[in-house]
């Protein structure tokens, strides 16, 4: 009869056999690949969002006819641009209303009331001029018009900036904001 190896030698008697390891590399090349060309597909397929322009009215210098919109006052809020970001608007008629001077934090507010007011008096939407003076950065304009759209004002605002009455450049003055 055979004798039965109990060693746990595999066949030596006293040696120990060492079971050979298989490697623990994984090659992932292939999955870096996959994921370079997946980015790829989404940059490639997806649409970046597109600029959205503005309208805006400003008046033509050529135009020498008699035809002129005519505005309410009751209907008009004209804002002016100053410097250190600050705005100075008012409702009605250059002259007759006193300017309320704001920074931009607070400009929003009054939009909101004023043309909730218009649209409660008359039924009709509020209209803007924004009059940038000499003291107004690029920017300040740039977030007068997102202001503008933030609020929800339909009709497009009228730019005027060669047309600032000399009681305005007086209150900008007596502010310090020209």
């Amino acid at each position: 009869m055979a004798e039965l190896d109990t060693s746990g030698g595999g066949g030596k008697k006293g040696g120990k056999v060492r079971s050979k390891k298989s490697s623990t590399k994984v090659d992932l090349t292939a999955m870096v690949d996959l994921a370079f060309l997946l980015i790829t597909f989404f940059m490639l397929t997806t649409t970046l969002n597109k600029p959205i322009a503005m309208d805006i009215a400003k008046p033509d210098k050529e135009d020498k006819s008699e035809e002129r919109l005519e505005l309410r006052a009751s209907q008009t809020m004209t804002i002016l641009l100053g410097k250190n970001n600050k705005v100075a608007w008012y409702m009605g008629e250059a002259g007759k209303s006193a300017p309320e001077v704001q920074d931009f934090t607070q400009i929003r507010k009054s939009i909101l009331d004023n043309k909730q007011k218009v649209q409660a008096a008359s039924g009709k939407s509020i209209v803007m001029v924004i009059k940038p003076t000499s003291g107004a950065t690029y920017k300040n304009f740039v977030d007068i018009m997102d202001e503008l759209a933030i609020t929800g004002i339909k009709s497009a605002p009228a730019i005027d900036d060669e047309n600032i009455t000399d009681a305005e450049k007086a209150f900008m003055k007596s502010q310090n904001l020209l």
